[in-house]
Parts: C-alpha cells; structure tokens; sequence
C-alpha cells in the first residue's frame, strides 16, 4: 500500500495540518505501508491560466490506457511532478485547514490543475450517475481521505470544505474512504503546546485514533467508522459540547466566548 498526502496548508511542515497528517501516516507506516508528503507550499504551483490549450483538438485524446497531461505549465512547475506520484499511489489523502470558510487557495490552485488531465470533450456518465467528461483515472480516481482542520469550533466553519471533497468523490469516481474533521486547533496548542494539551485530555485519544485511522488505511484500505468518530470528536470539556454548541443563541455564544478567552489567558495570540 503506497499512501501519497497532499498537504494544502501555506504553513507546510510548520503548520497543525501537517502534524495531523504524520499522526495518520505514522499509523500507515507501522502497518506497513509506504507514505509520503507533498507540502504544496513548498513548491511552484501556477495558478491555471484557462487557456483551454490542454483541451485542442491538435493535441490528440487522452484515453484511459495513456498519462499525457497537456498543460502550458509543464515543465515549468512542480505540477506534473505531483500528478506522477499520484499515478503510482493507492490511495490519496487531501489534507487543508479552513481559510475563510474553505479549503486554501494553495489547494484549490492545484486541484483545478486536474483539468488538463481529461478531455472536457469526452462526454461520460459517472458511476453515481452524474454527467461529467473524461478523467484520467490514474489520478483523479484514487480512493481519498479528505483531512480538514480549523480554529474555530462551529461545524458551519468546515462545511464548504466537507462538501466540496463529497461533491469531487462523486464526479472523478473516487471512493472516499474517511472523513477527518479537527476542530478547536487554537486550544489544542496545534499538536505544539503540552499545556495546552493538558487541559484538554480528549486529545490524546484523538491523535491515537488518527494513527489507528492510519493503521486501518494501510490494511483495509478505509477508516472505520467507529475510529472516524474518535477522531472527529470534541476535545472542549464541557459535557454535551456538541449538541450545545449548535443553539444559535448569542447572550449563549457571547458567555463562552468569554469563558474561551479566560482559558486561553492575556499572553495568546
């Protein structure tokens, strides 16, 4: 089992995404697996130009037997170079925090670049029964985990990002094997902070069930989901946090707000 991690935080290595990311491939790489990270950040990827030169017609087909991206940016970015290890993977992992309400740009820029690996004239119908045209299964159609973290502790924050990834699985054919959702990084400390950690013991079970979610990857090529909602769950030690957090009444929101801040103390960021 080859699991490639594409990781979309600007931060790179530094940031708490790619702590997440090695927590879940070191679990991989205990069971055997070979894992790798592509840090999108350091790296040139160019923005795509829509030029449609990738889609004439003097070009020649893509079909299913042949990989021969057609971009203008190849050659003169770490693109393709992405899109061959791809080729050779099993199975991918998208790994991005939430900048504004969605995925990073960085990660976006490099995911619309798949569009010169298919032939938008090449007209399909997918395996979920949608509309679409030609993709280049070797890349685009890989089993996935999205991996998705954030600051803020409101679901509403990820539910772009969430969607967005179901919404790719569907179109490209691409099973999507686990969902990992990590929310409160700010109290956590970032996988940086043991005090912070301290205070919040659920944690450690979290980052436990990121390597188990590895192990499972690596053997059975999904995450369960009883390990997924390990993952996923609240680390704020308030009993019920879930269900509370999700009344929308501000003179509420507005006493945790404080609380929050008395608990992250006059020296936070």
């Amino acid at each position: 089992m080859r699991i490639l991690a594409i990781n979309g935080s600007h931060s790179g290595r530094r940031g708490y995404t790619r702590f997440l990311v090695d927590r879940l491939l070191t679990g991989a790489g205990l069971a055997g697996a070979d894992t790798e990270v592509v840090d999108l950040a350091a790296l040139k990827i160019n923005r795509c130009a829509v030029c449609y030169k990738c889609q004439q017609k003097d070009e020649g087909p893509i079909d299913s037997d042949r990989f021969q991206p057609r971009c203008v940016f190849d050659g003169k970015d770490d693109v393709q170079g992405i899109f061959t290890k791809m080729a050779g993977a099993d199975l991918l992992v998208y790994a991005t925090p939430i900048y504004i309400f969605s995925m990073t740009g960085l990660m976006k820029s490099f995911i619309d670049r798949l569009h010169a690996t298919g032939n938008s004239e090449e007209l399909s119908a997918t395996r979920s029964g949608l509309m679409f045209h030609f993709v280049d299964k070797r890349i685009c159609s890989k089993p996935f985990v999205s991996l998705v973290c954030c600051d803020n502790i409101e679901a509403e924050t990820v539910r772009n990002a969430v969607s967005y990834f179901r919404t790719f699985s569907r179109f490209m054919d691409a099973p999507l094997v686990g969902e990992l959702v990590r929310n409160a990084g700010f109290a956590t400390g970032h996988g940086k902070d043991p005090r912070a950690e301290a205070g919040l013991p659920r944690i450690r079970d979290v980052y436990a069930a990121y390597e188990e979610a590895g192990r499972e990857l690596a053997t059975l090529g999904r995450i369960r989901r009883a390990t997924q909602r390990r993952a996923n769950k609240e680390v704020i030690p308030v009993p019920g946090f879930g269900l509370i957090k999700r009344l929308r009444l501000r003179p509420f929101k507005e006493r945790f707000v404080a609380r929050a801040r008395a608990m992250r103390g006059p020296d936070a960021e």
